[in-house]
């Protein structure tokens, strides 16, 4: 017991020692808010009209970001998605359909993009595994009950 007091003790001084040394480097912590040049370079796409810009953030908030998981092209910051969004704004500019635009994706990162993938023989597990795990714990629900009336 005295040594997982110690080693907890121990513990504790090691990341307090290296939360004292990530504040105090002066502008180089491991969080900084972002600054005016930071906010500012914002991506801005150019589009022909409304609707074609309408039509490339609503295909890109259908679209899942293939780093961050669970979040769309329009929310998630990372590298990738950012260029997923560049991707995006290019196929719609050069005129592809929107199914044109999400072959291409799946093309090159599978299903895992679409949040609604389609039902085929790599995705019976994902569409069906819910249904027969109801099935089973409904059935199993059942016989729990019989078997109780009947004591």
């Amino acid at each position: 017991m005295k040594q997982c007091k110690e080693l907890l003790f121990l513990i504790i001084v090691l990341f307090s020692s290296v939360s004292v040394q990530a504040n105090s480097d002066n502008g180089s912590s491991l969080f900084v808010g972002a600054d005016k040049e930071v906010i500012e370079s914002v991506e801005l796409f150019e589009f022909n009209s409304p609707q074609e810009q309408k039509r490339s953030i609503d295909l890109a908030k259908q679209l899942r970001c293939p780093q961050c998981q669970n979040q769309n092209l329009v929310e998630s910051n990372s590298p990738i998605a950012k260029d997923l969004r560049l991707q995006v704004y290019q196929q719609i500019k050069a005129g592809k359909s929107d199914k044109e635009v999400v072959a291409f994706m799946t093309r090159r990162f599978g299903d895992f993009v679409l949040y609604e993938p389609p039902l085929n023989a790599k995705t019976y597990v994902l569409w069906l595994l819910p249904l027969l795990l109801l099935i089973g714990f409904g059935i199993m629900a059942v016989k729990s009950v019989k078997k109780s009336t009947k004591e």
